[in-house]
C-alpha cells in the first residue's frame, strides 16, 4: 500500500470499523449498580447525596427538603490505551495482523467501567464517602427523631472474602458513573508526525474521561463474615431496619447478591437453590439474584 494520507484515512475508517464492531460484541456488567451522571466540566459536586426524601400529609405550608451542604466531589480522570503501527507493515500490506490487536483495545475499552466500578466497591472498606466515613462502615451518621445524633451500619465485620447485598431497585444506584467524555477511538496518523519521521510508527488509541465515585450507602451492605444462611438473613435485616433522619424508614431491601468467584456456590446455595442442606425447604431462595464478579477475585 502506498502510504499517503488518502490510504491512511481509508485505513483509520477500516479500524475504527473493526474497532466499533467489537465493541458491540463485548457486554459490560457495571450498568445496574451505578447512577450514570454526564459530567460538563472538570469535576461535579453531589450536594444532594444524603438527602432521601419522603412523602408526608400536607398540613399548612410544604415543607421544603433542602440539600444538605455535603463538599462530597468527584473529579474526572484521564484514560488511554495507545498501539504503534509500522510503516512496513502498511506499505508490505500486512495490516491484518492488527485486526486482533484492535478488537482486544475495543474489549478493554468496554470492561474498563467495570475495572474502575467494582474496584471501588472493592475499596469501600477504606474510603471515605459523603458522610466522612468509609462508604462499609460501622457508625455512619443519621439524626435521631429526638433530634440528636446516633449511628448505622452497613458493614457486617470479619476477616474472609468479602460479599455484598445491594439494593439496585431504585432510580439512585449504590455507586456513581461520571462521565466527561466516552470512549472514543483516535489516531495520529499524519504522515509528516514525529513519531512517523522518527520511528516510522502510527499511533491509534483509545482515550476517555470518566471517573467514578460512591453514591448512597444506605443501599449496599458489605459483610467478610462467612457467606451462609445466618449471615445472609442478618445483613437483609440489617438493610431493611435502616431509617434515614428523623427515623423516616428509607424501605431499602437488598435484592442483589454480589460476590467473587469464589463464593458463587455458597451464594447460589442460599438464594437459588430450592431447599437447604438438610432437605428443608430453603425460605432464602428467590430473594436476591447472584451475580458472581471477576474483578472481585
Amino acid at each position: 500500500m502506498i502510504v499517503n494520507r488518502t490510504n491512511l484515512a481509508d485505513m483509520f475508517r477500516g479500524f475504527r470499523l473493526i474497532f466499533q464492531g467489537a465493541w458491540e460484541q463485548v457486554a459490560s456488567m457495571y450498568g445496574p449498580f451505578v447512577t450514570e451522571v454526564p459530567s460538563v466540566t472538570s469535576e461535579e459536586k453531589y450536594a444532594w447525596l444524603g438527602t432521601m426524601p419522603r412523602f408526608r400529609e400536607w398540613l399548612g405550608d410544604r415543607v421544603v427538603n433542602s440539600l444538605k451542604t455535603h463538599d462530597f466531589t468527584i473529579k474526572n480522570r484521564n484514560f488511554e490505551l495507545t498501539i504503534e503501527v509500522d510503516r512496513n507493515h502498511i506499505e508490505d500490506d500486512k495490516l491484518g495482523i492488527y485486526t486482533p490487536l484492535i478488537q482486544q483495545m475495543a474489549a478493554e475499552a468496554r470492561t474498563h467501567p467495570d475495572e474502575l466500578v467494582f474496584g471501588l466497591i472493592a475499596a469501600g472498606f477504606d474510603t471515605l464517602c459523603y458522610d466522612g466515613q468509609f462508604f462499609f462502615d460501622t457508625d455512619h451518621p443519621v439524626q435521631l427523631p429526638d433530634g440528636s445524633m446516633g449511628t448505622w451500619s452497613n458493614f457486617g465485620g470479619g476477616a474472609g472474602a468479602a460479599w455484598y447485598l445491594l439494593d439496585l431497585r431504585r432510580p439512585i444506584k449504590p455507586f456513581i458513573w461520571q462521565r466527561r467524555q466516552d470512549y472514543q477511538f483516535v489516531g495520529l496518523t499524519d504522515p509528516s508526525d514525529e513519531n512517523v519521521f522518527m520511528r516510522r510508527q502510527f499511533l491509534y488509541g483509545v482515550d476517555a474521561r470518566v471517573n467514578v465515585g460512591y453514591g448512597l450507602p444506605h443501599l449496599a451492605y458489605a459483610s467478610k463474615q462467612a457467606l451462609d444462611p445466618t449471615n445472609y438473613a442478618t445483613a437483609r435485616a440489617a438493610m431493611a431496619s435502616v431509617k434515614g433522619d428523623g427515623g423516616k424508614v428509607l424501605n431499602v431491601m437488598g435484592n442483589t447478591l454480589l460476590v467473587p468467584p469464589s463464593l458463587e456456590k455458597a451464594a447460589r446455595e442460599i438464594v437459588v437453590a430450592q431447599r437447604g442442606a438438610s432437605g428443608a425447604d430453603n425460605v432464602m431462595a428467590g430473594t436476591a439474584q447472584v451475580i458472581v464478579c471477576p474483578w472481585l477475585a
